[in-house]
């Protein structure tokens, strides 16, 4: 078989998925093997499907299980699997072009990849709750980080009747989502989705958000069919059960691939210091004129960021919330990293001593 022919074989079938040129350059090593490339389209303990030109392969993972948990194989990966046998194995997994990772809930240094090979990071935000924009910068910050581009999607639009208030929600959000589509929709009534189905078509689109965001009903309405069981959220908080259970890799109908994830409780960030940068790029650029290069912006001379924020420019709310995606990141950091652990804590240290002599001050003008 030649090299032309090689590359073109799966194409036709695996185009919708995502394949293309440069996916199959990367794949020539494996593909002169005698391996298939696929689409790893769910995953389970130890097997994973994978999308093939002739159709889903139920493979077994054993040879692609790494003590790295940031590279076993994950929804979205591109995969080079047996052309028979039983059972049949992944090989390999190409290298990522994106990877939307998140750290555990454990206190181990360990990071969790939910998705790879994304071009769009959908973030569903409820709108039947109130607006937590930190928690939107939270996402924004790991989607710009894995290398996708992100798009929020203000869900169940039509709970919110007055159209100026939904104006400002949406002017809230863009506020806090610089360089980033806003988009209101209601997925019930079909309000926005054609928007939405224009962004991502074509490309690989990770849907995420919390429990109750909508996330089924959106994904159905993107489908075109209803292949996403959806729950009722409580009224009271508007918050719901987990739907959708695993990671799965769905074709759109007007090509192209969705992959919808469980909703997510918690959202910690991983190496996420240029995610975190993205969001907040106009503190990124005031820090740039403090009079100190390693200024904290929480009481320094010439600090342009709090002048910024003292002369209306800047909201108190986001300075706060960059504070913490600052401090948080660089705690995950830390974790592998001796040199950053001992700045945290001298900088630990350097605060604890400040706070003391703040308060023997006070003592001494209450005296």
């Amino acid at each position: 078989m030649t090299s032309s022919s090689a590359h073109s074989a799966p194409s036709a079938a695996l185009a919708p998925y995502g394949w293309d040129e440069d996916w199959a350059d990367a794949f020539a090593p494996y593909a002169a093997r005698g391996l298939i490339p696929g689409r790893v389209t769910r995953v389970d303990r130890g097997r994973c499907d994978v999308i093939t030109a002739d159709g889903t392969v139920h493979a077994d993972t054993a040879f692609v299980t790494p003590h790295d948990p940031l590279r076993v194989v994950c929804t979205g990966d591109w995969a080079a699997v047996d052309p028979d046998g039983t059972p049949r194995y992944v090989r390999a997994c190409l290298p990522r072009r994106t990877a939307f990772v998140r750290s555990t809930s454990s206190k181990r240094s360990d990071g969790q990849i939910l998705a790879a090979n994304a071009d769009h990071a959908v973030i569903a935000v409820s709108l039947a709750a109130d607006l937590d924009l930190a928690r939107v910068e939270r996402f924004l910050a790991l989607a710009w980080e894995s290398g996708a581009q992100p798009v929020v999607v203000l869900t169940k639009a039509d709970l919110v009747t007055d159209p100026v208030t939904l104006a400002h929600l949406v002017r809230d959000v863009e506020t806090s989502a610089p360089g980033v589509p806003v988009l209101p929709v209601s997925a019930e009534h079909g309000q926005g989705t054609d928007a939405l189905a224009a962004v991502v078509a074509g490309g690989s689109a990770v849907l995420l958000g919390r429990s109750g965001a909508g996330k089924s009903t959106l994904a159905n309405a993107l489908l075109g069919t209803e292949t996403q069981t959806v729950r009722h959220v409580r009224d009271v908080d508007g918050k719901g059960r987990h739907t959708t259970t695993t990671r799965n890799l769905l074709p759109l109908p007007g090509g192209g691939v969705l992959i919808d994830t469980p909703g997510l409780r918690g959202v910690g960030l991983w190496d996420a210091g240029a995610g975190v940068g993205q969001v907040f790029a106009e503190i990124e650029e005031l820090a740039r004129r403090c009079r100190f290069h390693d200024c904290a912006h929480t009481g320094e001379p010439g600090c342009a960021v709090l002048a910024a924020v003292d002369a209306g420019h800047l909201p108190p709310r986001r300075l706060d919330s960059y504070r913490k995606l600052v401090w948080e990141n660089r705690r995950i950091v830390a974790k592998t990293d001796a040199r950053l652990r001992a700045e945290i804590r001298k900088e630990g240290r350097r605060r604890g001593a400040e706070g003391r002599a703040a308060m023997a001050a006070k003592r001494g003008r209450l005296r």
